[in-house]
């Protein structure tokens, strides 16, 4: 113990002593990284920090690359929208396709960019509605398949995948799930015959397993295949025939008028022509050359294998 005078004048030092020990605790504090996630969060067009307005038009999308590359992506193009339809579009981002697909049937989201498949289930489950399909750099609403494998692996042949580990993207995905699928098939391999099978979620995930060496091969869209390819990164099995491309659906509860005003500018659009400097990354997209009219016939084509892998609901 202190003698009562000693205590009396130590207490200066000690108050400043007992602030500066709070001071350090609030620093560490502030300073420690805060963890952020993606899911079921929306991103506005500006940086700002905003509240919806009744009036806004929420655009979903099918994760293809990753949420920071998407979005740069489609930022821009929904400023073109606004700008072409005089109305207010935000994104509302969903890592997985199945969020995508009901957010767009219980009207949470008024329209969406996602894949046959998708657009499929989100048909037969929630009466969706499609706008206008892709166009691919061959000026086609269709796109491929790929499978691929390492540079480095032995794995020459589609066959030479039995006992081994294959990566699917999303379990939704028309390109990453159920074209590679019916690819492996028609060469006599189907899920039984591989030692393990994963769903990733997305196509560039189903690089990075097969990159990482956690799987052997994986299935993934046309356009980042190619680029990685071309880069040395990766060696092309297998290239799929032609299915139909990602389309622009809507849900049933927006309007005649603004389904007809959006599909007009969705036609209107020229990604390598006059629009092609206010966009970003677009040739990465499954959409290049912009929209064009559904293909129902070859539409039908993704729902037949849909329901033979029981993917629709109610088959």
């Amino acid at each position: 113990m202190f003698p009562a005078m000693n205590v009396k004048a130590l207490r200066p030092f000690l108050i400043l002593v007992c602030l500066f020990f709070l001071i350090s605790l609030g620093c560490v504090k502030e300073e420690k990284p805060k963890k952020v996630t993606l899911r079921q969060k929306t991103v506005g067009t500006g940086t700002e920090i905003e509240y919806p307005r009744k009036d806004t038009l929420w655009f979903g999308f099918d994760l293809r690359l990753g949420p920071k590359e998407d979005v740069m992506i489609y930022i821009p193009f929904l400023k073109y929208l606004e700008k072409a339809t005089g109305m207010r579009f935000r994104i509302k981002f969903t890592e997985r396709y199945e969020d995508t697909v009901q957010n767009l049937g219980s009207g949470v989201t008024q329209f969406a960019a996602i894949g046959a498949l998708s657009y499929a289930a989100g048909e037969a489950e929630y009466g969706i509605s499609y706008l206008v399909s892709g166009v691919n750099k061959d000026g086609s609403p269709t796109y491929h398949s790929v499978i691929f494998t390492r540079p480095e692996s032995g794995i020459r042949d589609l066959k030479d995948l039995k006992g081994r580990c294959f990566a699917f993207g999303s379990r939704m995905s028309t390109q990453g799930h159920i074209i590679p699928r019916k690819m492996l098939e028609d060469e006599g391999v189907t899920l039984r015959d591989m030692g393990k099978h994963i769903y990733t979620g997305s196509h560039l995930d189903t690089l990075k397993e097969v990159l990482n060496g956690e799987c052997d091969a994986g299935g993934i869209q046309d356009t980042l295949a190619e680029r990685m390819a071309s880069e040395g990164k990766i060696r092309i099995l297998k290239t799929s025939g032609p299915y139909p491309g990602s389309l622009i659906a809507y849900s049933s509860a927006v309007d005649v008028k603004t389904v007809e005003a959006v599909k007009a500018a969705l036609l209107a659009l020229e990604p390598m022509g006059k629009h092609k400097g206010i966009l970003f990354d677009w040739d990465k997209t499954e959409m290049p050359l912009g929209f064009m009219e559904v293909d129902q016939p070859e539409l039908d084509k993704v729902k037949t294998l849909a329901r033979n892998y029981g993917l629709l609901k109610g088959n």
